[in-house]
């Protein structure tokens, strides 16, 4: 039996173990929450290191890989420092080859009906494969990085202002204390209505799902959702504001979709070559097990 564990920066609350089976071998994958307390990650990373077979990095990441571009988030790394053994991902492999098939998933569900190409998607840096793909597909796209992370008003309209813009900030960002940019904890589960003029105007609104419904408006009626992780609670509360359809990028297991990390740390499990795999063995074995977006209508 392999054994992968998510070490998340995230609310105790989303706290998961189940038992799937992956090409053949069966894994447990268990999500642990640390309610945004570095140290407490740090003290489970050296208690299980060496004795699990893969680490995914929950809450967080170790950096944006955009483009090709790897952009360090250093207030990370002292949270790691104690893994010297067990390989560790913090599922930027998943968000660059998985995510770019959610798009034309939902396209195909759509099946012809018509669907106006605008997209909000809120953390387009950090979900390079997911921005890429609406460029590609002609949406008109708003990227909300520098809004949700540094709280400032200013939208990025296009992939090539977005990498220029990674460029710039990226540097300086990852310098600063993670959770001044990303929720951790407890507040995950606040929700602030704000920048209610860009989830209104877009018809489909993706990226990261604690940043979407961080300023996530009261009511969206018929819009789209393309995200990771949920869980019960969270379809719950996209049903409630009126969302039609949701669509996560990684399987949903037990009644809830896992984050990028642990999904690929599960397959690292399995592989078994005792460190993270690399892109061309990430598209190799999710065709094998033929990984497909999760689509549900919701109303």
């Amino acid at each position: 039996m392999k054994h992968a564990v998510s070490v998340s920066l995230g609310s105790s609350k989303r706290d998961k173990r189940v038992e799937v089976s992956l090409l053949g071998e069966k894994v447990t994958i268990e999500r642990i929450g640390t309610d945004g307390d570095m140290e407490a990650a740090a003290q489970l990373y050296k208690e299980m290191d060496g004795k699990i077979d893969a680490f995914g990095v929950g809450g967080t990441d170790l950096g944006v890989l955009i483009d090709g571009k790897f952009y360090p988030l250093y207030s990370i790394h002292p949270m790691i420092r104690f893994v010297e053994k067990t390989p560790m991902v913090d599922g930027s492999g998943l968000k660059n080859t998985l995510e770019g098939r959610a798009l034309p998933a939902l396209m195909k569900h759509l099946n012809g009906r018509e669907l106006e190409k605008r997209a909000f998607i809120v953390s387009g840096a950090e979900r390079w494969g997911l921005s890429k793909s609406f460029c590609e597909h002609g949406f008109e796209s708003v990227f909300g990085d520098i809004m949700f992370a540094l709280g400032l008003p200013i939208a990025v309209r296009s992939c090539e202002n977005l990498k220029r813009m990674a460029a710039i900030i990226m540097p300086l960002a990852g310098r600063l204390p993670f959770e001044w940019v990303y929720p951790t904890g407890e507040s995950q589960e606040v929700r602030v209505p704000k920048y209610t003029k860009y989830y209104e105007w877009a018809s489909v609104i993706a990226g990261d799902c604690h940043y979407v419904k961080k300023h996530m408006p009261d009511s969206l009626p018929g819009k789209i959702i393309v995200t990771n992780t949920t869980t019960p609670e969270d379809q719950e509360l996209f049903r409630q504001v009126g969302i039609s359809t949701l669509v996560t990028t990684t399987p949903v297991i037990d009644g809830r979709s896992f984050g990028t990390n642990m999904m690929e740390a599960a397959l690292v499990a399995v592989a078994g070559k005792g460190r993270p795999l690399t892109h061309p063995e990430l598209s190799e074995i999710i065709e094998e097990l033929d990984f497909q977006p999760q689509i549900h209508e919701l109303n």
